[in-house]
């Protein structure tokens, strides 16, 4: 259980829904980032799929993005590079998918959270999901989530969650800059708007659909080697005695 879940389900009319869980507020170990996009790229190519529902198990938090535990023990950049290009991995999975791959957003989105939910192509959430990117905190960077958000909110919307690091934005302000398209009250009233939409989805032609989500994501082929190129950025600040510093004082709290 320490390590995480990812778990798929397939309804019989093609709604495919996958589930990542971890004990610590969802965050994600390297093991899960590499399953989690295993599983998105799998359960694409599946010919019982016609449409990913990407979501996260509890009720407070989606996900908290990267585990502290495993950056603190990063010990030099090739390794760093690997923890981090599980995130690229992650995004990448969700971009080069063939189906349409719907939020399902319930909670806090932190860090890579908040990249994991810009890299779906229609993104529901409740009003509790408030957004914050928090790497520049611990002396680090959004470098790899970094083009999924901006291509979702825009750069300026982006600097701002980028450079304000410490501060959470709520929800209402992450629906106005496009990073979701609904809100809802309550648990019960999302799951009811997202289960409503991917109904809809799974009877529209499948490869109208496919042709539709290439040309939302059209101009981020270069994402296959942008990504890792953010990921060694991450990789190398991730050593530096600020970022140790920072991470240990947070643990500490």
């Amino acid at each position: 259980m320490t390590t995480g879940t990812v778990t798929t389900h397939t309804t019989p009319e093609g709604i495919s829904t996958i589930r990542f869980f971890h004990p610590s507020h969802n965050s994600l170990p390297g093991a899960l980032l590499t399953q989690l996009a295993a599983t998105i790229t799998q359960t694409a190519q599946a010919e019982a799929t016609k449409v990913i529902v990407l979501e996260s198990e509890g009720e407070k938090t989606f996900c908290a993005g990267a585990s502290f535990d495993e950056l603190i023990a990063i010990e030099d950049a090739a390794q760093g590079l690997e923890f981090f290009s599980g995130f690229a991995k992650v995004i990448n999975a969700c971009r080069t998918s063939p189906k349409i791959i719907i939020g399902r957003v319930q909670g806090k989105a932190i860090g890579g959270g908040v990249g994991v939910a810009a890299a779906t192509d229609y993104c529901f959430a409740t009003t509790n999901a408030s957004v914050k990117l928090s790497e520049l905190v611990v002396g680090i960077g959004p470098f790899v989530v970094g083009p999924a958000v901006e291509r979702k909110i825009g750069t300026a919307a982006f600097a701002q969650l980028a450079l304000d690091a410490s501060e959470f934005r709520p929800a209402e302000w992450a629906l106005q800059k496009g990073l979701y398209a609904e809100l809802h009250d309550s648990a019960e009233a999302l799951d009811a708007a997202v289960l409503a939409f991917a109904r809809k989805l799974a009877a529209y032609n499948p490869e109208a659909l496919t042709d539709l989500k290439r040309v939302i994501w059209q101009g981020t082929d270069h994402w296959d080697t942008l990504l890792p190129e953010r990921a060694a950025i991450s990789g190398r600040l991730v050593l530096s005695d600020f970022t140790r510093d920072a991470i240990r004082q947070f643990k500490s709290r």
